[in-house]
């Protein structure tokens, strides 16, 4: 598939995007003997490209799972000094990056890949990628306000979209429950359960589309199983070929909280 000329670099570990574009500026890059130009694109896997007359290799697909624990940033590398997600990678992958992120004190699955056309569907907010959190604030939370939840809550930039609420738990002055959400506004979960009057004790992302944490441990990595990548290889095409109205709502038609007491 063909792909920008400075992604293929920069997927290859050559340069950054933007160095990359520098590089092809100054005619330093070949595309099956010519001399390639800003803005061209080039299929990696079948057209023979160079950088100041070495071939490039075609970076192979890789797709990684972490637990994050807190206090870890979703980051490729931070300037405090502070431990990213990326150092919980074993060395030697090549270059992968974080898709999304999950703010610092949030926990669970972050997935890093150098896949950035599924980079882009899992996070394009008009495709509705579904991400699903484990929840735990303080206070118990009566049914009107679950259901404020899952209708939207006021913001300062807006409402926001419609959710999913299940398997909710009251127990001993907190509320536990699995929330399901097709958008990701900064810190939006912890802002609106802020407004709700139920601030989060604990927030842990336990599913992004057809990916589970299960019972990765906390600070640990894997690679996708060939499962997996097959589902998500589905998932992608699906989000990138549906119509966006038909899968944002993350909130199934007659669908009540469920609880669990």
């Amino acid at each position: 598939m063909k792909q920008r000329l400075q992604k293929v670099l920069a997927a290859a570990g050559i340069a950054s995007r933007r160095r990359a574009e520098d590089l092809i500026r100054a005619g330093r890059v070949r595309v099956d003997g010519a001399q390639a130009t800003l803005g061209a694109s080039a299929d990696p896997e079948v057209q023979r490209i160079e950088v100041d007359g070495r071939a490039i290799r075609a970076a192979r697909q890789d797709y990684w799972l972490v637990n994050k624990p807190r206090g870890v940033v979703t980051t490729v590398r931070d300037p405090g000094g502070r431990p990213t997600v990326v150092s919980i990678l074993p060395t030697g992958l090549g270059r992968l990056f974080p898709v999304g992120r999950l703010d610092r004190d949030t926990e669970g699955l972050v997935l890093l890949t150098n896949d950035g056309a599924a980079a882009h569907a899992l996070l394009h907010p008009s495709y509705g990628n579904e991400r699903e959190y484990q929840v735990v604030v303080r206070g118990e939370m009566v049914p009107p306000t679950l259901r404020q939840l899952e209708r939207g809550v006021q913001l300062e930039e807006g409402v926001t979209a419609p959710a999913r609420v299940d398997s909710i738990v009251r127990r001993a002055g907190t509320t536990r429950f699995h929330l399901t959400l097709c958008e990701g506004r900064k810190r939006q979960i912890r802002r609106s359960l802020d407004a709700l009057g139920h601030p989060v004790l604990r927030l842990v992302r336990v599913r992004m589309g057809p990916l589970r944490l299960a019972n990765l441990p906390s600070g640990a990595a894997r690679r996708l199983t060939s499962e997996e990548r097959r589902r998500l290889e589905r998932h992608v095409q699906h989000l990138a070929g549906a119509d966006p109205a038909a899968v944002q709502p993350g909130r199934r038609p007659g669908h009540q909280p469920s609880e669990k007491r």
